[in-house]
């Protein structure tokens, strides 16, 4: 067992790289080492990384496609490889389609919205969701009037963004009359198509004095821990302001085991996307961990991100996805999306994009949004409002075969930007155990191979021994196809 005062060692930091960014190349390995100190431990690690400045950066294009692969690029130099990570995160978790929005202007803005609040204040950060111009749109919110009420956005509100369907015991979280009375809350919210920026139009509204046959807005009479009597918004006002009373409401919410239900469905999903699979559908042993990582935080009540994530990325289970045993059937893992694994790849090769088309120059050609339309992942436009199911879901048979060409493609390329592996590898090695040595190396899983394996990759290097002795000088095909080869394999596609 563990704590933030838990020593690491350099592959405890790889380790922390490669789930809290894109891959550990070395000169950001070397210095995140630097910052935390002599002896880093799992807590000065975190807080280098948690310590970046919260830049929005807007994404912007004529075309999908453009405003895509600018923010690929983005991401393969990026500030913060955190920041970035986070704002993948919660573009999954605030999920919003360019189909749907229509207006990529609106969408940019969003991604910088993401990007600022990355690691701020959760229920702040609801609050300016709510008020998102490429949200309302996502979800139909200028369309919910006082005579026709669109319950989309409040029903959305709580299923995905704050409450959840069910708590983690299975329990109902809200009802059908808790939707209704929350889009009552939420009429009359409308944008300014020019300026992007969101407006109320007070004639629009839901007034409990206008409707007196629908009552008040009561909401959670049966549900949240308030009583019989529920909680009513509008008796702090009506109006504007009335949908920061639902968001506060919100978050005073308990589930059926009285605690905090923001909170918990909040961590468990970032700790799906942090840690490993087993927290999709957590058991008893996995709600524990939830509960732990939320207590020693602060979370509730502060809704401070940056608190919540140095709980999670200083505990046990954080870690327990990097053995000091090569990787293995028995080790618990999480399949690297389709973004991460195309990030990791090239920023751990020093391979370029090319052209404003963001390009592979090698094998096909192909673009970054090519490669992961293919894989299965297009930023900007996720399958639905619930963003992308993630996991094993990344592995079908057309995504696999997916990745294979993108590694094959990169490790092909030989024009300006492309694959250099002399750059990268001592081209004076000829023994190949110290050439596999070198390439797990720069892959940054020098650790998570087995002694078969190592012998199988040998085998490629030498033609089953036949040729002992290699010249990198001569001939660097045998190391572009050995890089190619890992790139492929499960122990570099997962975490």
């Amino acid at each position: 067992m563990g704590d933030e005062n838990t020593i690491l060692d350099e592959n405890g930091v790889r380790h922390v790289l490669r789930r809290t960014g894109f891959g550990a190349p070395p000169k950001e390995l070397a210095k995140v080492l630097r910052k935390a100190g002599k002896t880093p431990t799992r807590g000065s690690v975190a807080d280098v990384l948690l310590n970046f400045k919260a830049r929005a950066f807007r994404p912007r294009g004529d075309y999908l496609y453009r405003a895509h692969n600018k923010w690929v690029a983005k991401m393969q130099k990026p500030k913060s490889a955190l920041q970035s990570k986070l704002a993948v995160f919660w573009h999954g978790y605030f999920a919003t389609q360019s189909s749907v929005v229509g207006e990529l202007r609106f969408l940019s803005t969003q991604i910088g919205l993401l990007h600022e609040y990355a690691r701020g204040n959760f229920k702040d950060f609801v609050k300016a969701i709510n008020r998102d111009p490429a949200m309302m749109l996502m979800l139909d919110t200028p369309r919910n009037k006082k005579h026709a009420l669109n319950e989309n956005y409040a029903r959305e509100l709580q299923e995905i963004f704050t409450l959840g369907v069910k708590d983690l015991h299975g329990q109902p979280n809200y009802t059908q009359s808790d939707v209704v009375n929350i889009a009552r809350c939420f009429t009359g919210w409308t944008y300014d198509w020019k300026r992007g920026t969101p407006e109320f139009d007070d004639w629009q509204h839901d007034y409990e004095a206008d409707f007196p046959d629908r009552g008040p807005k009561l909401l959670f009479q049966s549900t949240g821990g308030f009583g019989s009597a529920g909680r009513n918004p509008a008796e702090q006002g009506e109006g504007e302001d009335e949908i920061d009373h639902v968001t506060d409401i919100l978050f005073e919410h308990t589930d059926s085991q009285g605690h905090n239900t923001v909170a918990r469905q909040l961590t468990q999903r970032l700790m799906s996307f942090f840690c490993h699979d087993a927290f999709e559908a957590p058991g008893a042993a996995e709600i524990a961990v939830i509960d732990e990582v939320i207590a020693t935080s602060g979370f509730v009540g502060a809704w401070d991100l940056t608190r919540l994530l140095r709980a999670l990325f200083t505990h046990d289970c954080f870690f327990e996805t990097s053995s000091a045993a090569p990787y293995g059937t028995t080790t618990r893992k999480a399949v690297k999306s389709p973004i991460d694994f195309f990030l990791t790849t090239l920023r751990l090769t020093g391979v370029k994009l090319r052209t404003a088309d963001a390009r592979v120059f090698g094998g096909s050609y192909d673009s970054a949004y090519g490669h992961l339309s293919q894989m299965g992942q297009v930023l900007m436009e996720p399958p639905s409002v619930f963003g992308w199911d993630g996991g094993t879901s990344w592995l079908s048979s057309s995504a696999l075969m997916a990745r294979f060409r993108f590694a094959r493609d990169l490790t092909a390329s030989r024009e300006g930007g492309g694959f250099r592996p002399e750059k990268l590898v001592d081209f004076g090695l000829s023994d190949p155990e110290e050439i596999l040595d070198a390439v797990l190396d720069v892959l940054g899983i020098p650790d998570q191979v087995t002694e078969a394996e190592r012998q199988i990759y040998i085998g490629y290097l030498t033609d089953d021994g036949a040729s002992p002795v290699l010249d990198l000088h001569e001939d660097d095909t045998k190391v572009r196809g050995l890089t190619c080869l890992i790139i492929q394999s499960p122990a570099f596609q997962h975490h």
